[in-house]
């Protein structure tokens, strides 16, 4: 059946345009030889093809354009027609004798265009002629087109100021009048459409009248060409006409459509003036009708308006332009009251904008927006609707991007309650969005109120809220997330020790509820950024007596003991080791001997119970080392337990290799260049020593395991610490311990049950290199290495 439709329509289509293109070749022929009655008479025959009632608006459009182009040369041919003399006002009159009234009132239309521009007349008795005359066509379709064509030609011909056409001191007014009157006559035609035909075409006729709506809207864009229109007489006169035709109409495709044309078309200083005017047709308007696209267009533009120029703004004070609009939208929302929430939101979100721009100085009306969308929202819990929710991170992030400044989010008492209508997902995004703008603008978060404040903001990025939210996110994305997160804690700062503290907790308090996925994130940020401000603290208060200097460290050093005790939930012991120990060296830095010793003792007793794969042990007891050997506060007693302690754990590493390095590592504990009295020359030769018999050993398990005795490797290195302590001065490292060490690398190299290693000859012969160098440089250092036979 619609293919069939289809199929006819085409038919009837192509029938129309033939009959319209023979009429056409026959009326070019007559307007070659300049022969106006059958110029007239083909151009009648060919309009009549235009009094079809069997096409769709889109059908009828391609043959109403096609005669369009061919009277486009007849009023050509009767502007050279009045040129040689032919009277104007005798072919005015001539046309009319056409036998149909369609084929009459175009030929009339296009006489009256040429008229007009003749000036035997005025403009105005032709055009008002012109329009009362197109009344006699009240078939929808045909009198669509047949009044556009009437735009369409006068449009430039109209009496306007500094018009060619103007006449007298109410030249103005005929030309608004005639416009008006054309536009609320095609008004009544395209609204009639949808009353035609049967009820199951509704959505149909709605489509066709959609494809029409253009050829009313012209008329509006006509109106807001006119210089002549000023602010009053748009004020008194033209305003009050459209919207009372758009009112009256009762359409809702009409409302829209229209409403969008007048913010679209008039100047935005006009919609300033006469805002109160056109929010008040808003609540007339259909309960259909879209109107929150139609307010959210009009805010857009005042907004743009207000954004162009600081002068314009007190025009905006002046009319109250903030107070109509949120009343309108507060009206418009009651009336409609199964408007969507997203439409709810969109409304406040443009609002928000407005507010923005015109009254940056103004947080009161920020909030008073977000207040009204809680208040809207109570008691429907987390939104399901996506649309919605987009808006309302819309609405929250605008605030954000206007002032960069989280401070001012944290002022908006209604801020943090909207957030609580965000489903999990979307108040992760939003928390990631207050995070990013206080990385990207370097906001610092400074009292411990405010952190607090922040925090329970983005508590979706810091609390495991929904378990199957965590779950579907990418684990590269939550390691960004929480870095992010990380980043965040090291900008919170205060100078005042008391507040810092406040905020270490305040942070901690939080945290801490992260779950284990989490803390391993948020720890590590927390406790430098404690220890960043603990080592600024001492460098402060040299002057301070030592009891009073110590004692806010101290209060810090406990908070971070109890963050890093969280950390066995997790549980992660390498890190809750790397954090003990740079706690360790703070104190150190801080010289508070008893919490430095504290912090070691919690980092021996974790790699006592807790760490027991092997090559974490050999990382661990290596930082173990490094840090002990940078340490200066302790006493003998205390430094004495460590230093054991560490070499004893380093001696019972699995691997022999791993053995070795770490004894001979620990040698550096025993003498320290800065430290005079760190400087034990027996102890160090005792571990060098140490490290040679494990390294002879792990050669000789080679042999017994492979047959051969493997690298030499493992005595290289210690020559280097052989050459290190004895360039340092340590007295008992002397020539001898040094060439019998080369001697036996080389006799190990040259044995056969040595196994190859290119590294191991590399690192050699890089060793002899430098001993070499040493030698060449001459003077007391030249002497000591001239000895070594290398």
């Amino acid at each position: 059946m619609i293919t069939n439709g289809v199929e006819d329509e085409e038919k009837w289509l192509a029938a129309g345009i033939a009959g319209l293109q023979q009429n056409a070749f026959y009326m070019h022929r007559a307007l070659d030889s300049n022969n106006l009655k059958d110029a007239l008479k083909y151009s009648a025959q060919m309009l009549s093809e235009l009094r079809t009632s069997k096409l769709s608006p889109h059908k009828y459009y391609e043959l109403y354009m096609r005669a369009f182009d061919e009277l486009r040369k007849l009023e050509i041919f009767f502007r050279e027609e009045t040129n040689r003399g032919c009277s104007i006002v005798e072919l005015y009159e001539l046309v009319q004798h056409a036998g149909n009234i369609l084929p009459r009132l175009y030929l009339l239309c296009t006489v009256g265009s040429v008229y007009i521009k003749s000036k035997e007349a005025p403009a105005k008795d032709i055009l008002k002629d012109l329009v009362e005359m197109c009344h006699s066509i009240q078939h929808p379709l045909r009198g669509l087109f047949l009044r556009s064509y009437l735009s369409q030609v006068s449009r430039d011909k109209l009496p306007d100021i500094g018009s060619e056409y103007e006449g007298d001191a109410d030249t103005v007014m005929d030309a608004v009048e005639f416009v008006l009157q054309n536009f609320t006559e095609m008004n009544k035609l395209w609204v009639r459409m949808q009353h035609q035909g049967l009820a199951r075409e509704k959505e149909k006729r709605e489509k066709e009248r959609s494809e029409l709506r253009d050829l009313v809207g012209k008329n509006l864009h006509v109106l807001g060409q006119i210089e002549g229109i000023d602010l009053d007489l748009y004020k008194d006169m033209v305003l009050p006409r459209v919207l009372e035709q758009v009112v009256n109409c009762k359409d809702e495709i009409a409302q829209g459509y229209l409403m969008d044309c007048i913010i679209q078309v008039f100047p935005d200083e006009y919609h300033l003036q006469t805002l109160e005017t056109l929010l008040g047709a808003c609540p007339q308007f259909q309960p259909s009708v879209d109107i929150k696209t139609v307010l959210a267009r009009l805010m857009e533009r005042l907004s743009n308006y207000a954004a162009l120029s600081a002068e314009v703004l007190p025009e905006f004070f002046q009319v109250e332009a903030f107070a109509k609009l949120n009343s309108a939208i507060g009206k418009v929302i009651e009336a409609q009251e199964d408007m969507p929430i997203a439409g709810v939101v969109t409304l406040y979100s443009s609002l928000l904008t407005f507010s923005l721009h015109v009254h940056p100085d103004r947080l009161d009306y920020v909030d008073q927006i977000l207040g009204a969308c809680v208040q809207k929202l109570s008691g429907i819990g987390k939104l399901k609707d996506n649309k919605a929710t987009k808006q309302i991170v819309a609405l929250l992030s605008a605030p954000l991007e206007k002032y960069k400044d989280i401070d001012t989010a944290l002022k908006l008492s209604n801020y943090p309650r909207l957030m609580e209508n965000l489903d999990d997902s979307t108040s992760k995004e939003m928390a990631n969005v207050l995070v990013q703008n206080i990385l990207k603008n370097k906001t610092c978060i400074s009292t411990a109120e405010k952190v607090e404040a922040l925090f329970e903001l983005m508590k979706a990025l810091i609390l495991d809220l929904d378990e199957g939210v965590d779950d579907e996110l990418d684990e590269d994305d939550f390691q960004e997330e929480q870095n992010s997160v990380a980043q965040l804690i090291q900008m919170l700062h205060n100078d005042d020790p008391e507040e810092m503290l406040k905020i270490i907790c305040a942070v901690k308090k939080h945290i801490l509820t992260g779950g284990p996925k989490r803390l391993p994130f948020t720890v590590p940020p927390l406790i430098f950024n404690s220890l960043k401000f603990v080592r600024r603290l001492h460098s402060h208060d040299e002057n301070v007596p030592e009891e009073e200097s110590s004692a806010m460290p101290k209060k810090f050093f406990q908070i971070l003991n109890q963050i890093i005790e969280a950390l066995s939930i997790v549980p992660v012991p390498e890190l809750a080791l790397k954090l003990y120990l740079e706690c360790a060296e703070a104190a150190n830095d801080s010289d508070i001997e008893p919490v430095a010793y504290e912090f070691f003792t919690q980092a021996y007793i974790l790699y006592e119970e807790e760490i027991s794969d092997s090559k974490a042990q050999v990382t661990a007891i290596h930082l173990i080392i490094g840090t002990l050997q940078r340490m200066h506060i302790f006493g003998v007693e205390n430094r004495d337990t460590l230093t054991h302690k560490a070499t004893g754990y380093s001696a019972k590493l699995l691997k022999k290799p791993d053995q070795c390095r770490a004894v001979y590592a620990c040698s550096h504990l025993f003498w320290v260049d800065d430290q005079d009295n760190i400087k034990d020359g027996e102890r160090v030769l005792l571990c060098l020593k140490r490290a040679l018999r494990i390294a002879n050993a792990a050669q000789q398990m080679s042999n017994a395991t492979r047959g051969s005795s493997g690298s030499v490797l493992l005595f290289i290195e210690i020559l280097n610490k052989y050459l290190y302590f004895f360039e340092k001065g340590v007295p008992q490292i002397n020539v001898a311990s040094v060439q019998s060490l080369i001697e036996l690398i080389t006799t190990e190299m040259q044995s056969e049950n040595t196994t190859a290693d290119p590294a191991a000859d590399a690192f050699f012969a890089s060793t002899l290199r430098y001993i070499q160098f040493q030698k060449d440089k001459g003077g007391a250092v030249g002497e000591k290495f001239e000895s070594i036979n290398s």
